[in-house]
């Protein structure tokens, strides 16, 4: 599947910093970059147009912004036909985490019913990453007491065990969405109209991901940012979130380091710090080391 998109300068800006660690070595002319991201191989050319390339382009493409070939009336199409999601009793999931260097990922399943949906307005929940961390530690545990949630942390010690080439990222992700969400509808007596997923891959893809699990939660509904067309996805971004910042706090001050989010360069200047203190093998417990920072941070050292 290939899916075109236009994007504007500052979108491009975003997008080269996210993918930078996914980046491909090729060179080809007209084109700033081109990365690969699990399935799907991105190229971002100077005109801001980008091209998505695999079986789940359109998901990828959906992050960033509206195809190319979508007029306004399918735009309107599709936003009344996601109307249907919000005000609705529903069962929803959303990660954090997965693109963090350091830090666990966070899965996390909520139940939300219609009349949960006013105290949530009140609150302003939608997605954790349009709402700073301060909100979030603040919001969070009023979010809890009052929605019934699982949620599910991986450890980087068990990730770096986990990953393979064939146990990927998305795989992964796939596993721990399904636990949780098996979970919480088949351990409460919730009344729901849907179960949404925010959408990270096609759904053949997400089930043939899940396929040798004992316990398989099927009939779920697959959204691109389903974080703001759904409460109960919301919430769970939020919550997710919150866990996050937690373990993040505790990794932090037991390293006596403040480690940084994200994947970027300051990422890789901490990296060293840690690996001058604690040795090489420190990075196996707090980070994702299949990620391209683990290189650059051992290459920089000189013993």
């Amino acid at each position: 599947m290939n899916v075109v998109i236009k994007v504007n300068d500052e979108v491009k800006e975003k997008m080269i910093e996210y993918y930078k660690d996914k980046k491909r070595d090729k060179v080809i002319p007209y084109v700033v970059f081109q990365a690969q991201d699990e399935d799907t191989v991105i190229t971002l050319y100077e005109s801001g147009k980008c091209m998505f390339q695999g079986t789940s382009a359109d998901v990828d493409a959906a992050m960033w912004g509206t195809v190319l070939e979508n007029t306004k009336e399918k735009q309107e199409e599709r936003k009344k036909a996601d109307a249907k999601y919000y005000n609705c009793n529903a069962i929803g999931s959303d990660e954090v985490g997965t693109g963090d260097y350091f830090g666990p990922i966070v899965v996390t399943a909520c139940y939300v019913s219609k009349e949960d949906i006013p105290f949530l307005e009140s609150l302003g929940v939608g997605d954790s990453k349009k709402i700073d961390d301060e909100k979030i530690l603040k919001i969070a545990p009023q979010i809890a007491k009052k929605i019934p949630y699982k949620s599910v942390i991986l450890t980087n010690q068990e990730y770096n065990d986990k990953y393979t080439k064939e146990l990927n990222m998305n795989k992964i992700k796939a596993i721990l969405h399904n636990k949780v969400l098996y979970q919480l509808v088949h351990e409460g007596n919730h009344s729901y109209d849907y179960i949404i997923v925010d959408e990270f891959a096609r759904e053949a893809r997400y089930y043939e991901y899940v396929k040798d699990q004992v316990a398989i939660q099927k009939g779920i509904t697959f959204l691109t940012k389903a974080e703001d067309k759904n409460n109960a996805v919301g919430c769970a971004s939020i919550i997710s979130r919150y866990l996050f910042l937690k373990e993040f706090d505790k990794m932090c001050d037991k390293l006596h380091i403040p480690l940084p989010k994200g994947a970027g360069s300051d990422v890789d200047k901490i990296g060293e710090e840690v690996v001058e203190k604690y040795g090489e093998d420190k990075l196996k417990e707090i980070a994702k080391i299949n990620f391209k920072n683990t290189d650059r941070i051992l290459h920089t050292l000189i013993y």
